[in-house]
């Protein structure tokens, strides 16, 4: 049975506040995350995975599906202790989902400076080929977390292109440009400024202009014009999922109700359901190999 270890070591960040850092008056920029009482890494398996299946090697494997017919994020996990700089053992992988093999990963952040945390994920396959795809999946709200929609903050996607999707929202393997369709962030604008032609909000997989290296890249800058707040998100990764919280309801910090569009997320990531569609960039991970996934993030005013 194949089984999954994650250490997670992060210090300094407050899960539910960060430091509007560069702000006199010390306020805060609000983090909504998905589950309060989960850990803000909880996406082992990132994204969706058609079928609930995929063939590897010559073997198919069969998943448990949790989205209709199809697997939405691998995110178990058994928290086992904490230290001062809060550390997490988890467990997964453990035969129920059906993947292949076993996997070793770290996952750290670092603050750098004043206004930028750093965060990197590493993987090493431990005896067979098996897919990995991690992301950060933080919920944010530049305006603070009891401030209302996000569709008044402009964001800026440095993206050419998208993966297309199916009305179940699973990839199609077409990856088209964003020119002449809602998807078109490639200079800043709000997020509702096109919102309303889409049936929910947005959920879609941006390729990254200058993917191909290992070098960080600019994926997205949000800046919310009422507070002054910006946010710069650069990564390694190929791709970068926004999701606008669609069918967001959940009692949050202070008693208050987040609703749909009440936050935003920027997953740097690895295509979706990319076990299925050779001309996507390949997440699997083969013995001997590591898999190495950085996030920074960089906070200002203005």
């Amino acid at each position: 049975m194949a089984k999954f270890c994650l250490l997670l070591c992060f210090s300094l960040l407050l899960i539910f506040g960060f430091p509007a850092i560069g702000s006199a008056t010390k306020e805060e920029i609000g983090i909504m995350i998905h589950q309060t009482l989960e850990p803000l890494w909880d996406e082992l398996i990132a994204n969706r995975i058609a079928g609930a299946q995929f063939t590897l090697n010559g073997t198919l494997y069969k998943l448990v599906a949790n989205e209709g017919k199809n697997m939405l994020h691998v995110k178990k996990y058994s928290p086992e202790g904490r230290t001062p700089c809060i550390v997490f053992a988890y467990h997964s992988f453990d035969g129920e989902e059906g993947f292949p093999g076993d996997l070793h990963v770290i996952v750290g952040s670092k603050l750098l400076g004043h206004n930028k945390l750093l965060i990197t994920m590493k993987a090493k396959a431990l005896n067979k080929a098996t897919p990995v795809n991690l992301v950060n999946h933080a919920y944010w709200n530049l305006g603070g977390h009891n401030s209302g929609d996000i569709l008044s903050e402009e964001i800026q996607i440095f993206a050419s292109h998208y993966t297309a999707v199916d009305s179940k929202l699973i990839p199609t393997g077409e990856i088209v440009t964003v020119k002449g369709t809602p998807y078109d962030f490639l200079k800043p604008n709000t997020i509702g400024s096109k919102i309303n032609k889409l049936t929910n909000g947005y959920d879609i997989n941006y390729a990254l202009d200058g993917s191909g290296n290992d070098k960080l890249k600019k994926a997205a800058i949000v800046h919310d014009k009422k507070s002054g707040r910006m946010m710069e998100i650069l990564t390694n990764q190929p791709g970068v999922q926004f999701y606008t919280s669609n069918t967001l309801h959940q009692k949050g910090k202070g008693g208050f109700v987040y609703e749909p569009h009440g936050a935003l997320c920027l997953e740097t990531q690895g295509f979706p359901d990319s076990v299925n569609h050779p001309n996507f960039p390949s997440q699997i991970l083969n013995p001997g190999t590591f898999y190495k996934h950085q996030m920074l993030i960089k906070f200002s005013n203005f």
